[in-house]
């Protein structure tokens, strides 16, 4: 008899078409849905002291811990065994997660030195590939790689059309999809995984952590003006969002240091092994 309580594995057919079918209705969203501008006060953010001749240096100075995680994360992918990643489909999603964390530093940095659309259009272009990378090692995972570059495909592209669309119109909506949708999606596919049974030569990246640090830093954004005014004018929330998502990482870098200490630990046990068979070869 059939098990009917387990959900269907999210490497089914049915689940990639499922996938393709949200993208499709993300897409009709984007270019059938209502106007919507940016909110008039979006570049008035509460924390604009200066520090030492720098402008609104907290948000700017907040980018560090994007900057610094990001060439950590890069270090740590270059520094794990290549057949390592491969085995795992992993290295472009964590080039990309790394490197765009890397490049939305610098684009948030120029940014808030001087906020307005212009600027705040490279602030977003950083954090397409992020976004990619981190939706494309999910699915690489738990669906395929077609469906894990399609996504990020999508996302690669779409991203800065969507961005180019808003600086030229003023339509919003299709890059907020865009964001909203990789959201709803990763948080659907860290519910998939808490569910399934995990493959026995893949790593599960930890979805769920990733989704919840992103989620308190939307919080913090949202809620930059309160956290200014309830913490007495100590910090503003769009600085705690940098550093909530920033933070986002951490449990893909613990994730990758485990993986790198396991293709060590095999390579060890391998070489074991060899050199024992090895030595009784001597011995007879």
């Amino acid at each position: 008899m059939t098990d009917t309580s387990q959900p269907p594995s999210p490497r089914s057919p049915a689940a990639e078409y499922a996938l393709y079918a949200f993208h499709a209705a993300m897409l009709a969203l984007a270019c059938l849905g209502p106007y919507v501008p940016q909110a008039a006060h979006y570049h008035d953010f509460a924390d604009q002291r200066p520090l030492l001749g720098l402008v609104n240096a907290a948000d700017v100075l907040s980018n560090l811990p994007f900057l610094l995680l990001g060439v950590w994360g890069l270090l740590a992918t270059f520094k794990t065994p290549a057949e390592t990643l491969r085995s795992q489909g992993a290295t472009p999603w964590l080039l990309m997660v790394f490197g765009g964390l890397v490049l939305t530093a610098l684009g948030s940095s120029y940014y808030h030195l001087l906020p307005g659309d212009v600027r705040v259009f490279w602030d977003r272009m950083g954090m397409v590939p992020v976004f990619a990378g981190v939706l494309g090692l999910a699915l690489q995972s738990l669906l395929n790689t077609r469906a894990a570059w399609l996504t990020a495909l999508c996302v690669l592209l779409g991203g800065p059309l969507a961005l180019w669309i808003w600086l030229q119109t003023g339509q919003l909506l299709p890059w907020a999809v865009l964001q909203g949708a990789g959201m709803v999606l990763l948080l659907v596919l860290a519910v998939w995984q808490q569910r399934s049974p995990p493959a026995a030569h893949l790593m599960r990246w930890p979805l769920a952590g990733i989704v919840a640090w992103y989620a308190l830093a939307k919080l913090f954004e949202l809620g930059d003006a309160a956290v200014w005014a309830g913490s007495g004018h100590l910090v503003a929330g769009h600085a705690l969002k940098h550093l909530a998502a920033a933070l986002a990482v951490l449990p893909l870098l613990r994730s990758l240091q485990q993986l790198r200490h396991r293709a060590h630990a095999n390579g060890a046990s391998a070489g074991t092994i060899g050199g024992g068979a090895l030595g009784a070869g001597r011995l007879r």
